[in-house]
């Protein structure tokens, strides 16, 4: 399912319902993986396992042995980290990387909603602008979907670009604050002047402290942004953060251009790699399902 599909329906919750039952049904039609409401409760039986905690009435469903798991054994603690800087604003009129980013932050929280495990907002441009509460019950969801709601709908106002040392302090204040063994998911493009700074990075390690994990999902719009697809004529191009403006032909610099582009990301991958956090490059105009996907299995792992 993609952005354009859904966006045009509005209502953000719904949305989010409906983008997470889309992927659950994949999951029920692929032959590799499952998901049911047993997904919060259970876990494959392994010799070793109490045999008196095994479902035996989910066993006579499933011809396969699962065992019950305590609440404390499931629930899982998560913060996603969503930057709201002007270049997340891009494209205006396509997928935007903000928009996909909050409906995907909502489809998560969906996925928090229905094991029950606890979840939290942070909203930054480099200068923390949000930082909620980690809860799972229902009330906190719901105000959870009211602060996406505002970048939803556009009424949320347009930043204005901060220092590296506010970005610094954004981060070591949410690692400062961070539940142990929780998982934290950051939403960004990685579009600002200190992404090859040291400091910002060893602040972003900083998020691993008490056996935390750190998944980064890089937000593009591939077409433009990576691969530079521009038709052959003189463009406007606008910095969003400085509001800088250039006049060119895309078609002279584009080689050069997807060039710095794929040596941008290579050294954003490098650099997640060297400090143990989990990378994954997403294209604003994808559908959900892989994002999802990647949420899953490593919430799985983390459970495991």
């Amino acid at each position: 399912m993609l952005l354009q599909d859904v966006e045009q329906y509005g209502n953000l919750e719904l949305l989010a319902r409906q983008v997470v039952e889309g992927f659950i049904t994949g999951l029920h039609n692929s032959p590799n993986h499952g998901f049911s409401v047993e997904f919060a409760e259970h876990k494959s039986y392994s010799p070793g396992m109490n045999i008196r905690n095994i479902d035996w009435k989910l066993f006579a469903r499933s011809d396969k042995l699962f065992v019950k798991q305590f609440e404390e054994e499931t629930n899982l603690r998560c913060r996603i980290l969503l930057d709201v800087s002007n270049s997340m604003r891009y494209p205006e009129d396509g997928n935007a990387k903000l928009k996909f980013s909050v409906l995907a932050t909502a489809a998560i929280c969906q996925l928090l909603r229905k094991q029950r495990d606890a979840c939290g907002l942070s909203t930054f441009n480099q200068k923390l602008v949000e930082h909620g509460r980690m809860k799972s019950n229902d009330r906190h969801f719901i105000n959870v979907l009211s602060q996406l709601d505002k970048y939803w709908t556009d009424k949320a106002p347009i930043p204005q670009a901060e220092s590296k040392e506010d970005l610094i302090q954004t981060l070591n204040y949410i690692a400062g604050n961070a539940h142990r063994r929780s998982l934290i998911i950051l939403f960004t493009d990685m579009l600002d002047d200190e992404s090859d700074n040291e400091d910002v990075w060893q602040a972003l390690q900083y998020l691993k402290h008490g056996k935390n994990e750190i998944v980064l999902f890089h937000v593009r719009d591939s077409k433009t942004e990576l691969n530079f697809e521009f038709s052959s004529r003189e463009h406007r191009f606008e910095h969003l953060e400085s509001e800088e403006k250039l006049i060119l032909n895309p078609g002279e610099i584009k080689e050069a251009y997807v060039k710095e582009a794929l040596a941008f990301d290579e050294m954003v991958k490098e650099k997640c790699l060297s400090y143990n956090i989990d990378y994954y490059p997403i294209d604003a105009a994808q559908d959900f399902h892989q994002l999802l996907l990647t949420f899953y299995q490593k919430r799985r792992r983390m459970q495991s």
